[in-house]
């Protein structure tokens, strides 16, 4: 299946299997926003998260937002809005690693600006895979000249900085590193019972393979059935995917 994968997604735009936003991964959600809002959805942005409202029962009520309150049928977030409930639960920590060079990664056949490596645990001896993406001013996400990699790897030990060792050896002479240990969780439930559908919190993973089957998990548990990529969609805001 993975391999498949891979197959697939280089026969789809260049000769790269990955495609990277320019402007970096903000623009995935700007991008979004915008589509959301041609077919009905309304945003209101630099509105802090006060408190999410549940009846006795458990179920979702409202979400506060400083002074006013908004109620829906249903609530979706990641795990940062739910950790003060019992809505989810800590499964592991992943740590990572921002490293800003004025140098591409070495030792990689035709130096290329962008690049992709995932150092399997046999390799490494770890019960986990290493991610290493690196990005440049290309993509403009940086100066002209400096290139930006990220090191990650779900934490095993005590020392997670320490871990990260083997794929920051592969990077070169590194300007300046900034490291970060972050909790991983999970929901408790389906959120069928309590309409609060909670996504899982984003993993060591750089190609967001993991965050696309939680998204399509998530689709499958609010509307109770499969995505379906061949439906048409309504432009004039329900659409068939949304539409029961």
């Amino acid at each position: 299946m993975k391999l498949k994968l891979y197959a697939d997604s280089v026969n789809m735009y260049g000769s790269s299997p990955y495609v990277y936003p320019m402007y970096g991964l903000g623009d995935i959600p700007q991008a979004f926003a915008r589509l959301c809002a041609v077919y009905g959805g309304t945003y209101m942005l630099n509105k802090p998260i006060s408190e999410v409202k549940f009846a006795e029962d458990g179920t979702f009520v409202s979400v506060v937002s400083e002074e006013e309150t908004a109620t829906a049928p249903v609530v979706v977030g990641d795990p940062s809005y739910f950790l003060k409930s019992d809505k989810c639960r800590r499964v592991g920590q992943v740590v990572r690693c921002i490293c800003l060079m004025d140098h591409p990664i070495p030792n990689i056949q035709n130096q290329p600006k962008s690049c992709q490596i995932i150092i399997p645990q046999s390799e490494l001896k770890r019960r986990n895979d290493m991610y290493i993406i690196c990005t440049c001013y290309v993509h403009k996400v940086c100066p002209d000249g400096m290139y930006i990699a990220l090191v990650s790897t779900t934490v095993e030990t005590d020392n997670p900085e320490a871990e990260l060792e083997p794929g920051l050896r592969l990077l070169g002479p590194v300007l300046e590193k900034f490291v970060s240990v972050s909790d991983l969780y999970a929901p408790m439930a389906d959120g069928t019972t309590d309409r609060c559908f909670i996504s899982k919190s984003m993993d060591a993973t750089t190609h967001f393979e993991s965050c696309a089957h939680d998204i399509l998990d998530l689709y499958r548990r609010i509307m109770g059935k499969e995505y379906d990529p061949d439906t048409p969609v309504d432009a004039t805001g329900g659409g068939a995917q949304a539409a029961e």
